[in-house]
């Protein structure tokens, strides 16, 4: 298969005179599973409609608004990959330099709120044809949100954006739920039912979140906060934005196994758009070598939002469909995971149901009703390095260790096999106060699983790291835990490569909790950093990171003891 047309020249050498959907997307066109649109763009391929794609548009001119005409059903809007303020903006609000989803890494090709200021364009240039929003910037800002970078609380995206409707979350099958009923005559004003979107509504008829004006109130956010998640999995949800009643459908099912294993073999180029002509793209750099095994995080960190977005249900592909896309590669697959690498087909018992109020699956402990699987996984492992064409298989993207604590096979493998030497786990503070704000569990744990693994790289005679992800100025945390931080990093020798500045994005729990300073849980009272204070813990920090740098020697006879 060709890449989708991008202009009114490729439509036609398909011989289409128009197509049925136009994606618009802040990204550049990468034709490979991992980036949205393309994704999104094979699933509707695949349901038999015309699809086209425009990436990163000039918005400062319409000409690439009208590079596809307008579409028979709708356009689909999406920032890209990235939330574009995230993108934009450091934790202390400071302009970015780089882009990792543009041509030659360069910035300043798609606009702040990118969300918005595409729609408004389409609204302008193609009155009366629907306009659809999703990806991870609207799907974040779905409900009234805090907005870090304008200090204040804003509407859902739905009702600033006057876009028609909102898929939230993985969108393949409500995508295409959408299409098929608008094919079959349905005008988008009257499609209110589908999962995973948000729609206009005349009135509530179900449970009703606090009015989006209402929530600057610090206590009326937290609640509204509090009772999105817990009844946004299982129950309608209303919300008055901007003087319209929105409405919140209950996510999607979870794709099953097989269903993943179509998604991901369908006829992706896997390559940049050609008209690109040899640009270094960072994010494919990345990701080129990769392959995703799963979806979804149970994990429950509290400054992370990939559960309401991607989901708590881990969605895993078979060993057999993996394979497949192994076996088109050769060299080193540079990456096998997911959020978390060694939640590869886990499950729960009770088949993770929308009425169980944990937010996490492992904390404070592991559930008893989840079942670990990692001889999956080292199954999987064993096979991919058995092909003849690839030479070496790793875990690039992290693993949860304090799930695979209790797994001295998996941590073996990891620690001889799997990490290309350098092992990234994410303990994120050594505080336990602050770590229960997090949603992490003790530093114990992971210290636990650092000696087991260092024992088992001894018994091989070879030269590991640990290379932990700390996070600074999380809610809650004070210049003492800092100073805590800094005496355990140094007490342990751990070499830091980067300290993580705390960003509050959006309908994240510990973004609730910078904008009310209450605990999420108990609704006491909790320590907000300022911006200066944050920046004072990082000079902390960082001495210890370059010091350990600069003295890895000591650090790899620690590390072999």
């Amino acid at each position: 298969m060709a890449f989708f047309p991008t202009n009114l020249d490729e439509l036609k050498a398909r011989n289409w005179d128009r197509a049925d959907v136009i994606l618009i997307t802040g990204d550049a066109y990468i034709d490979h599973p991992s980036f949205g649109a393309a994704l999104l763009a094979r699933v509707l391929e695949k349901e038999g409609y015309k699809v086209g794609i425009i990436a990163q548009p000039d918005w400062k001119s319409d000409r690439d608004f009208l590079r596809l005409g307008t579409p028979r059903l709708f356009f689909g809007v999406t920032a890209g990959n990235m939330d574009s303020m995230v993108n934009h903006y450091t934790a202390q609000r400071r302009i970015r330099s780089d882009d990792a989803y543009t041509p030659g890494g360069k910035s300043g090709k798609r606009p702040d709120r990118a969300v918005m200021i595409y729609t408004n364009i389409l609204r302008r240039l193609f009155k009366g044809t629907p306009v659809i929003i999703g990806g991870i910037e609207a799907s974040l800002r779905r409900i009234a949100h805090y907005d870090f970078w304008q200090d204040k609380i804003r509407n859902s995206i739905l009702a600033d954006s006057k876009a028609d409707l909102l898929i939230y979350g993985m969108a393949e099958k409500p995508l295409v739920e959408l299409a098929r009923r608008l094919v079959q005559g349905e005008d988008i004003s009257e499609i209110k039912n589908i999962p995973s979107t948000m729609v206009y509504v005349k009135e509530a008829d179900g449970i009703r979140l606090p009015d989006a004006d209402k929530c600057s109130d610090k206590l009326t956010f937290h609640e509204m906060n509090r009772s999105f998640y817990q009844n946004y999995l299982s129950h309608e949800l209303y919300q008055l934005n901007g003087g319209r009643m929105l409405k919140h459908n209950p996510p999607a099912e979870s794709l099953s196994e097989s269903e993943m294993d179509e998604l991901y073999s369908l006829p992706f180029e896997n390559a940049p758009h050609p008209s690109y002509k040899g640009q270094i793209l960072p994010a494919w750099e990345q990701i080129r070598g990769s392959i995703t095994s799963h979806r979804g995080c149970y994990g429950g960190c509290n400054f992370c939002a990939i559960a309401i977005h991607q989901g708590r249900k881990i969605q895993s592909r078979s060993e057999d469909g993996i394979i497949k896309e192994a076996q088109k590669m050769s060299g080193t697959i540079t990456d096998l995971g997911g959020p978390s690498a060694n939640m590869y087909q886990s499950r729960c018992k009770l088949g993770f149901p929308a009425s169980c109020p944990r937010l996490s699956c492992i904390y404070p402990k592991i559930c008893p009703n989840l079942e670990i699987d990692h001889d999956r996984q080292l199954r999987l492992l064993e096979r991919l390095s058995a092909l003849p064409k690839i030479k070496h298989v790793f875990i690039a993207s992290g693993i949860r260790h304090d799930l695979a604590l209790s797994e001295k096979r998996y941590i073996s493998a990891i620690a001889q096999k799997y990490t290309g030497g350098r092992l990234k786990l994410a303990p994120e503070h050594s505080s336990d106060r602050v770590l229960r704000l997090i949603g992490k569990p003790s530093i114990k744990l992971f210290e636990s699983f650092s000696k087991q693994y260092f024992d088992e790289v001894k018994k091989s005679g070879l030269k590991r790291q640990i290379i932990p992800y700390i996070i600074i100025g999380h809610p809650g945390t004070t210049m003492e835990d800092a100073m805590m931080l800094r005496d355990w990093l140094r007490d342990n020798r751990m070499q830091v490569e980067q300290v993580q500045e705390f960003t509050p994005t959006p309908m994240s729990i510990s973004t609730a909790m910078y904008y009310t300073g209450m605990d999420f849980e108990t609704g006491e009272a909790i320590h907000i950093p300022s911006p200066g204070e944050i920046r004072r813990q990082k000079e902390l920090i960082l001495p210890v990171a370059k010091y350990q740098q600069g003295s890895k020697k000591r650090n790899t006879r620690k590390n072999s003891k």
